[in-house]
């Protein structure tokens, strides 16, 4: 690892800081460097706050090291005004001539220009360092401005033979495969995505909340199929506490927080769902079931990760997990619960 790298891994680690509150904007981290010695670093906090650059700035001592330093970023520094003034302003502005960035801001008010106007502007930019782990720090952001849709995560909990629900369900409410660790892990990734998606069975099996009430965090905005509305009015995906779209073939008029989106059932509506939830402006969505909507998405390759739990209980028969191919990425275990993840490359 060179002293590039070096840097700009610390940038990723600082970004790492702001998942899930900077939306809609991207995880950014910054350092300023002196003579080998890190004299200012920031991240991007959330979403209207200073950006990583102007943070690292802000937070050297004596400012007349800036001109004689070099400032690392994740990721292209921004060169128009938003909620806040461009990021190459102040750089320039600040007399700093050596610029390091991991990689290119796929955003089409930036995309290449905050560069160009550090290089006009006399610094010496070098692009490109660590650039797929910056890219990939930003997979849910590079996703939306690339692909025009979320990045979609898929979600299940299997017993060790195979099934995601028991053949009767008894009462309302979930049957628990994994334990209270795997639990709190699940609403923690709530926490770090836009939005959470369930279909018709399980909103009405299960009658979830698909909040973050084991962690502390901001709520997903959910989004529920029921195509012919039949979900019971009482359930707890409509107590209007949390936005939540409702996805379904005749469109109502929203109300209590519930936004109504008109879909045509005979097509496929994996794409339509994306299209959907990019009006909507939002960059990721994890899929927590139940099989068929969760198939659905695999049948047409439309997802990006998976994330599988596998308890140790068995239910003999019932709801089969679904099926799907993909890159294992990783394997932990949580207690006795084990835990895949899968990467669709």
């Amino acid at each position: 690892m060179n002293i590039h790298e070096k840097y700009i891994k610390r940038c990723i680690e600082l970004a790492k800081n702001g998942l899930g509150t900077t939306y809609p904007n991207p995880l950014v981290g910054s350092v300023i460097v002196h003579q080998n010695k890190i004299i200012g670093e920031g991240w991007h906090q959330k979403a209207g706050a200073p950006h990583a650059e102007v943070n690292a700035i802000n937070s050297v001592k004596d400012e007349s090291l800036l001109k004689k330093a070099t400032i690392y970023v994740s990721l292209e520094p921004c060169s128009h005004f938003g909620k806040t003034p461009p990021c190459s302003d102040l750089i320039i502005a600040k007399g700093i001539k050596k610029v390091v960035i991991g990689t290119v801001d796929p955003f089409a008010e930036v995309a290449g220009r905050g560069i160009k106007k550090l290089m006009e502007a006399g610094c010496e930019v070098q692009v490109g360092i660590l650039e797929k782990k910056c890219q990939d720090l930003n997979k849910r952001f590079f996703t939306f401005h690339q692909k025009k849709r979320p990045y979609i995560i898929l979600k299940w909990a299997q017993t060790a033979d195979g099934f995601i629900a028991p053949k009767i369900q008894e009462k309302r409410e979930p049957v628990w495969i994994t334990n209270q660790y795997s639990k709190q892990l699940v609403h923690k990734w709530r926490s770090e995505e836009q939005a959470i998606l369930v279909g018709t069975n399980t909103a009405i099996a299960d009658n979830p909340k698909l909040n973050t009430r084991l962690w502390e965090g901001t709520n997903p905005v959910r989004v529920v199929i029921d195509k012919e509305l039949k979900i019971p009015q009482e359930s707890a995906l409509f107590d209007g506490s949390i936005k939540t779209i409702v996805l379904n073939e005749n469109e109502t008029s929203d109300k209590n927080n519930l936004i109504f989106e008109k879909l045509d059932f005979q097509q496929d509506l994996s794409q339509q769902i994306c299209e959907v939830l990019y009006r909507h402006n939002l960059q990721s969505v994890i899929i927590e079931g139940g099989a068929k909507t969760l198939q659905t998405f695999i049948d047409v390759d439309l997802w990006d990760e998976a994330r599988v739990f596998t308890g140790i209980s068995e239910f003999h028969k019932g709801l089969k997990a679904p099926e799907f191919s993909g890159k294992m990425f990783s394997e932990i275990s949580l207690e006795r619960d084990n835990l895949k993840t899968y990467r669709n490359d």
